[in-house]
C-alpha cells in the first residue's frame, strides 16, 4: 500500500447537531486519483473541506501526508490545491494579478512565467488582464482552476469541477487532471458526473448520509455496473437509516 496523502479514522462533521460526515475510516495513498460519489446531502463538500483544512472535525482524527492536522493544518495547507463552489479569486483583479498574487503567496520560482504559462493553459489569455468580476461563470472556472495548480500541490481537492463548464473546458480540465496525476499528484474529485469521474480516475467511492457506502477500483467493473452498484447502495443505505 502507498504511503497516505490522506488518512481519517472515524471522521465526523456535525453543523447544529446534525451529522453531515459519520465515523469515516478513509486511506488514500500518494498518486491515487479518486472520484467520490454520491446524492446531494452525501457529505461530499464537507469531507473536502475538512481536508483542505478549512472546517474542524467534531470527531476522529485526520492525518495529511502522513501527520496529524493541528492548529488549522497550515503546512498541510502548503501542498494542497483547493477548487470548491468558490472561486477564491479577487473579482477586482485580473486572471493574471489573481494568479500572481497567489503564487507569491505560495513563494513559487519564478512565478510570472508560471502564471503565465497557467493562463494559456487553461485557455485565459484574451481574458488575462479583464476584472475577474467580468468574466463569465465558465472562465471564472479555468482562472480558479489554474489559482488551484499555480503552486503545483501535491494534493489537489476538487469539488464539482465541471460545474459550469462548457464542452471545450471540460476536456482541458480531463487532460489537465490526467497531466497532473502522471506527474504524480494525489487528486480527490467530487462529482455527479459518472462518465467524467470514471474516466480521470483510478478508485470510486460512494458517500450517503455523511456514511462511506462503497469503496472500489474503476477497473474491476464497467460504468453501467457502477451505475447499478450506486443505486443500489443508496438505496440500500437510506432503507437503513429510514
Amino acid at each position: 500500500m502507498p504511503a497516505a496523502v490522506i488518512e481519517t479514522r472515524a471522521l465526523g462533521r456535525c453543523f447544529a447537531g446534525v451529522t453531515a460526515l459519520h465515523a469515516l475510516d478513509l486511506h488514500v495513498g500518494a498518486g491515487e486519483a479518486v472520484a467520490v460519489f454520491g446524492p446531494n446531502g452525501a457529505g461530499k463538500s464537507t469531507l473536502l473541506r475538512l481536508l483542505a483544512t478549512l472546517l474542524r472535525p467534531s470527531a476522529g482524527g485526520l492525518r495529511l501526508f502522513g501527520r496529524p492536522v493541528n492548529d488549522g493544518g497550515a503546512v498541510a495547507r502548503r501542498r494542497i490545491g483547493f477548487l470548491s463552489h468558490q472561486s477564491f479569486l479577487y473579482p477586482d483583479l485580473t486572471p493574471t494579478e489573481n494568479l500572481d498574487f497567489y503564487a507569491r503567496m505560495f513563494g513559487v520560482a519564478r512565478a510570472a512565467e508560471r502564471v503565465r504559462a497557467l493562463i494559456e493553459r487553461v485557455g485565459l489569455t484574451g481574458w488575462a488582464h479583464r476584472p475577474v468580476r467580468t468574466l463569465s461563470r465558465g472562465l471564472e472556472q479555468r482562472c480558479a482552476l489554474a489559482r488551484a495548480l499555480v503552486h503545483e500541490p501535491d494534493l489537489l481537492l476538487l469539488d464539482e469541477p465541471f460545474t459550469g463548464l462548457d464542452v471545450d473546458a471540460s476536456a482541458m480540465l480531463t487532460d489537465m487532471l490526467r497531466e497532473t496525476h502522471a506527474a504524480g499528484t494525489t487528486f480527490l474529485m467530487t462529482t455527479h458526473d459518472m462518465a467524467r469521474g470514471f474516466e480521470v480516475s483510478q478508485r470510486a467511492i460512494i458517500l450517503n448520509r455523511g456514511r462511506l457506502v462503497w469503496d472500489g477500483r474503476v477497473g474491476e467493473t464497467h460504468l453501467g455496473e457502477f451505475e447499478q452498484t450506486y443505486l443500489a447502495s443508496v438505496h440500500a443505505a437510506g432503507t437503513e437509516q429510514a
